[in-house]
């Protein structure tokens, strides 16, 4: 009976020790969620916002051509941004774990992290300068006779990769360096003493055992370039916009926050397919 009373005091001792977590996470995720939701099936008539349930908002995005092509515009800007960084990052990660000496890894790493220090806000407005029309990329690209007139890159779907890869492949390369860190020198070794050679060792060992790392890091890549609203704002400007841009702009200039939320919920929605179509990396990275 002692055993049973102890064992129920630990588990009020834990969930004490959750509780707040518990209340965090409802109070400023779960509730404003049900909310949007709920929101999400309202209707905005006349400037004002009735609480009459119906699909209007979702059948009104998925009628609508431009609204259609912002998703795509996400999707594809979202999707390049990942396959480019994790192809940066991987090597990046790879250098800094094997061929850095272990007592400068750390300086390393602090070297591939450095722009996370500047504002993120900043960084998007550094880079419209050096695309800009008269900025360091034109004017190098000018001086050594590469192109005969400045290219336009700023405020275009170009600059917007490049701003989103310059913040992910740091993001990329230390989920991936903290998956090299944790691999076994001897499976290379052992593959090695069965005669497979550096190609086929990283292509059968290193990389299956690395791939999970690989999805982690992969998959927040996805979820924050696909969600990020300054970014696509500042480097590719209006002339392509995507989902985000769009439920800003059916905020701020329409007021109409039953649209807004309908789109943020197919959002959401891409973003769990993802994560399901991603969950079995997923689980092998938790395990």
């Amino acid at each position: 009976m002692a055993a049973v009373r102890a064992a129920r005091r630990q588990r009020l001792r834990g969930f004490a020790f959750v509780l707040p977590a518990l209340l965090w996470t409802a109070a400023f995720f779960l509730l404003p969620f049900a909310f949007m939701v709920a929101m999400s099936l309202w209707r905005r008539v006349g400037g004002r916002i009735l609480e009459s349930w119906t699909l209007e908002n979702y059948a009104d995005f998925f009628g609508r051509p431009h609204f259609l092509e912002g998703l795509a515009n996400s999707l594809e800007i979202t999707l390049t941004v990942t396959v480019i960084s994790v192809l940066f990052a991987y090597p990046l990660a790879w250098i800094i774990a094997e061929k850095v000496p272990e007592r400068w890894q750390r300086a390393a790493l602090m070297l591939a992290v450095l722009p996370f220090w500047t504002s993120y806000v900043v960084r998007s407005y550094a880079w419209l300068l050096v695309l800009a029309h008269d900025g360091v990329v034109n004017r190098a690209l000018l001086a050594v006779g590469l192109v005969e007139a400045p290219l336009v890159l700023a405020s275009t779907r170009t600059a917007t990769v490049i701003g989103f890869v310059h913040f992910f492949v740091m993001l990329l390369t230390l989920t991936i360096y903290a998956n090299l860190r944790q691999l076994s020198p001897n499976y290379a070794r052992a593959a090695a003493d069965l005669g497979a050679g550096p190609v086929r060792i990283f292509l059968h060992v290193i990389l299956p055992l690395t791939l999970p790392g690989v999805m982690v890091g992969a998959f927040l890549t996805f979820v924050l370039a696909i969600g990020d609203y300054v970014t696509p704002q500042i480097l590719g400007g209006n002339n392509e916009l995507v989902l985000p841009q769009i439920i800003m702009l059916q905020i701020g200039r329409r007021a109409d926050l039953p649209s807004a939320s309908a789109m943020a919920i197919v959002l959401m929605a891409v973003v769990t397919l993802v994560y399901f179509a991603c969950a079995r990396w997923l689980r092998l990275e938790r395990a």
